[in-house]
């Protein structure tokens, strides 16, 4: 990608170096099937699925003994993650320019999110978030939560490798935090907490691909204002999407895969959605839930 001159958001935390102190169990977290091969790389919001277990007991953040003592760490950052963290804040400036316009232009306010950069483990509004988990986005604080080592382990572990691999990543993420301000999120996740878990994971997926897809319209725009896609970015993003697949991952961990338990979406369904909201950049075509099954 071309980032060359761009902006770096001032809407991030970076509690790196940093380490929480007890986790919390966050019970009831859905639709990861192995902790850890599909929870660290579903590129997803785990903690989310996680909230419906709690949300009878008083909403986000309700779970008690769950004091956290912060520690500031003393190390230095290499190169490296300093170079991954200016890149992951300019990549959340890049969705706060294409989205508040995108909102402005269907007569809304855009509410910007807030990144959280940490180390291994941090406190969030929706429980304790750990690096096994992946990215993820908390709408209970509004914030995505990124480990940047995600980035080395994508890389080592699955061969997703690439700048606009990385930024995809950070744009899901961002396209969770698009559901809740229009209030995709919330019903889904107040309709998902009444269902068995196979049918609350069928609109898990749905979730997601949406959440896929408004990346492609966040890249989409970003090319058209910043001529940011080089040759190759678009291959990276398409193999990291294929990768993080549901039917890959379970494969990949175990032999075989159980579709039942998706909760992501396939390769192939996030490829798709992906590349509609890339091709297209038209928001209103993202009708992941007025979809059959079939045509996901």
């Amino acid at each position: 990608m071309n980032l060359d001159g761009r902006r770096e958001s001032s809407n991030v935390e970076d509690r790196r170096g940093m380490t929480g102190g007890k986790k919390a169990g966050l019970a009831g977290i859905g639709g990861i099937i192995i902790a850890m091969a599909i929870a660290y790389f579903t590129g997803g919001n785990p903690l989310e699925a996680g909230m419906q277990a709690f949300q009878e007991n008083g909403g986000l953040g309700s779970l008690t003994g769950t004091n956290t003592e912060v520690n500031e760490g003393q190390r230095e950052f290499t190169e490296e993650e300093q170079e991954l963290a200016k890149f992951s804040t300019q990549i959340l400036a890049g969705t706060e320019d294409v989205w508040k316009e995108i909102f402005e232009e269907n007569e809304m306010e855009y509410q910007v999110p807030t990144m959280v950069l940490y180390t291994d483990g941090t406190q969030t509004a929706c429980g304790q978030g750990s690096a096994q988990m992946g990215p993820f986005y908390c709408s209970g604080d509004q914030k995505l939560y990124i480990d940047l080592s995600f980035f080395t382990n994508m890389k080592r572990q699955l061969g997703a490798d690439g700048d606009f691999a990385y930024a995809y990543v950070i744009a899901h993420e961002v396209g969770h935090h698009v559901e809740y301000l229009t209030g995709i999120l919330q019903d889904a996740h107040e309709k998902m907490a009444k269902l068995p878990q196979a049918e609350a994971n069928k609109l898990s997926v749905r979730l997601e691909l949406l959440a896929d897809f408004y990346a492609g319209v966040w890249a989409h725009h970003d090319n058209e204002r910043f001529g940011s896609l080089e040759d190759g970015d678009i291959e990276e993003a398409i193999n990291c999407a294929e990768v993080i697949g549901d039917d890959y991952l379970q494969k990949k961990a175990r032999g075989y895969a159980v579709p039942e338990s998706f909760n992501h979406g396939t390769s192939k369904q996030r490829m798709k959605w992906f590349k509609k909201g890339l091709e297209t950049g038209d928001v209103s075509q993202g009708n992941t839930f007025q979809c059959s099954d079939a045509e996901l």
